[in-house]
């Protein structure tokens, strides 16, 4: 039996587009072999396994080793976020969330969703962040933060009432804190879009990109 020229337009149209898809999945910045690294890039390597106790493997440090000066300088921040952030380890993981989804980064929103979970968050909360709703039922401290992380990265700016309401919660290093959390995950996010970092294998993303 032989199929119509109309039948099988649609699917030749689809196979038409397959190399351009592929294309946009591209993970254009590749981990770079430990055979081609440069002298700087093995010493930030090295540095890099000091300070965390862990091989440097994958992104956003393997897209950030073609500038090996950054890496260094940008784990130490990661790890302040860790160790000594200026909010709990529950709202940090929040501000990550919401600059992850800010971003549709689902590598960020991957490898923090359980651990915001684990903080404590409440895991409809961040369901409610991934479809791009204010969340329900937070507690007065979420509520606050949520307010001055959506608006700085939303509209590059926080408003008076807004600022007054995190100052009050937080004090100025709590304000600093939220704001650096935020400025940091654009940075990571950005650099992982543009290098189009995928997710391991085997492994869905979370989120779907907001409507254009």
């Amino acid at each position: 039996m032989t199929l119509s020229i109309a039948k099988l337009f649609p699917a030749l149209i689809a196979l038409s587009f397959l190399p351009c898809a592929n294309l946009r999945a591209q993970d254009r910045l590749p981990p770079i072999p430990a055979d081609k690294q440069t002298a700087a890039q093995e010493k930030a390597v090295a540095e890099y396994k000091d300070l965390r106790g862990a091989d440097l493997t994958g992104p956003p440090w393997s897209v950030m080793l073609r500038v090996p000066d950054l890496v260094v300088p940008s784990l130490q921040l990661r790890l302040h976020n860790q160790r000594n952030s200026a909010l709990s380890a529950k709202l940090t993981e929040f501000a990550i969330m919401l600059a992850a989804r800010h971003w549709t980064n689902n590598f960020e929103w991957n490898a923090h969703s359980t651990l915001a979970k684990n903080a404590g968050l409440n895991p409809a909360i961040l369901d409610a962040v991934a479809d791009g709703r204010r969340p329900q039922g937070m507690a007065e401290e979420e509520d606050v933060l949520y307010d001055f992380c959506t608006e700085l990265l939303q509209n590059q700016s926080v408003s008076d009432p807004t600022y007054a309401r995190m100052l009050a919660r937080f004090g100025e290093p709590g304000i600093v804190e939220a704001a650096s959390l935020e400025g940091y995950y654009t940075y990571l996010s950005m650099i992982m879009n543009t290098a189009r970092s995928p997710l391991a294998q085997g492994v869905k993303p979370q989120l779907a990109p907001f409507p254009k």
